[in-house]
């Protein structure tokens, strides 16, 4: 007869991150690294801007020679040239002087700040009046005001958004050194499960968890690798888990964690070289009989097969652990949530974490988190819900406009 689980708190899940190493790392074009994590710091090796250049059309000139000057009481200044962009410039600006410079366009020696075209008057080739003063360093970015050579800009850990991708580009990085997608199989398991192609008999269901895993696995950052249907046998799971093993960094598999007489699930993870089973049973609802199990240094996840179930442990368990063999730095790890107030009271049970569907409703300029109830193999719930609020383990349940966090898919 099989044991019954021992379910252990989230936190202790969390921490068997660290018995994983993260994947390897490779070295990719600028272009393709967007969503990537920096295996290694970039450090500045030259200074951007490499001159001070103006911020808007105008003059460059001494800012001190501009003060006083006002609608009522104008300046005068002589324009002795103007700066062509994209070029050094080539003459020297002194007290009393301008030279015409448009934007992005390199400060003349003796120049500290530009005045902006609006705030002048073209008197003639060599003259202009000033309705204002600017202080030294007004309309102008420094050399090195943006990244200063020499600096750390980026983290090892850290991942390539946008922006990140375009400080890479200013420094010149043609390539940049990333670590690899981690290689997720997926397997679905249970004699009622059919291919999406299939029109399901009676006791019979679509494949949904296949689906679901692999779109979430490409959102956490892994490389997801379908092994597709696996009937309850033990033998056909063990050769499957092996072969998916071999050829991955994590196994996943959906179904058969449970204590039931068809769920095979551990039975095949103990199977497997150098295996040992981490964790098998979370304090958490929905998923409570999750497994975690590990073979050599590679882990092996057991989640349930009610799809809203898998969606949610995938999105509290396995998600972190997908981000760690990516080798993102938990500084960088991102958890999103938006402040609500329940539309309902919500009833919990202590001794377990609950986490509840909701769906995000503005009302009077007020958030507010409508629970989505349904049990835990509706998949219209999950498509309802914006995502899903947490109920701590001591805590009997949440009363209507009770302040919660809305932790958004």
């Amino acid at each position: 007869m099989k044991n019954f689980f021992k379910v252990v708190d989230i936190e202790d899940v969390w921490d068997r991150r660290s018995a994983f190493p993260v994947v390897d790392q490779e070295t990719l074009p600028l272009a393709s690294t967007v969503g990537r994590i920096l295996s290694e710091a970039v450090i500045a090796d030259l200074d951007i801007p490499g001159f001070a250049r103006s911020t808007m059309d105008g003059y460059a000139l001494q800012g001190a020679t501009t003060f006083g000057a006002t609608e009522s009481n104008p300046g005068y200044l002589t324009v002795v040239g103007s700066v062509a962009m994209g070029e050094r410039p080539d003459l020297r600006v002194g007290p009393g002087e301008a030279v015409r410079i448009a934007t992005g366009g390199m400060l003349p020696p003796g120049a500290d700040a530009v005045m902006m075209i609006e705030h002048t008057e073209v008197l003639d080739d060599t003259t202009i009046e000033i309705y204002k003063s600017v202080a030294p360093g007004q309309h102008v970015v420094a050399q090195g005001e943006d990244i200063a050579r020499g600096n750390a800009l980026l983290a090892g850990g850290q991942p390539v958004r946008p922006q990140e991708a375009g400080l890479l580009a200013a420094l010149g990085c043609e390539t940049v050194r990333v670590f690899r997608k981690p290689r997720i199989g997926i397997i679905s398991t249970g004699d009622e499960v059919v291919p999406v192609t299939a029109v399901p008999g009676p006791g019979q269901i679509r494949d949904v968890n296949s689906t679901t895993l692999t779109a979430m696995t490409t959102a956490a950052g892994g490389q997801p690798n379908v092994y597709g249907i696996v009937q309850d046998s033990l033998a056909l799971l063990k050769n499957t888990c092996t072969r998916a093993l071999a050829e991955n960094d994590m196994v996943l598999v959906s179904g058969g964690s449970s204590v039931g007489m068809r769920d095979f699930t551990i039975e095949a993870f103990e199977a497997q070289e150098d295996a040992h089973i981490m964790v098998h049973g979370v304090s958490i609802s929905p998923g409570k009989p999750t497994i975690l199990a590990r073979s050599g240094t590679k882990p092996m996840w057991g989640i349930p097969g009610h799809v809203t179930s898998a969606m949610v442990v995938f999105h509290v368990l396995v998600q972190p652990f997908i981000a760690h063999l990516g080798g993102l730095d938990d500084r960088f790890r991102r958890v999103f949530t938006i402040p609500c107030r329940l539309t309902r009271n919500l009833p919990s049970a202590q001794g377990r974490v609950d986490f509840v569907r909701v769906r995000v409703m503005p009302r009077d300029g007020v958030l507010y988190a409508e629970p989505v109830l349904g049990k835990s193999g509706l998949i219209h719930t999950m498509v309802k819900a914006d995502g899903l609020v947490r109920i701590a383990a001591p805590v009997e349940g949440l009363d209507k406009g009770d302040a919660v966090a809305v932790e958004l898919f």
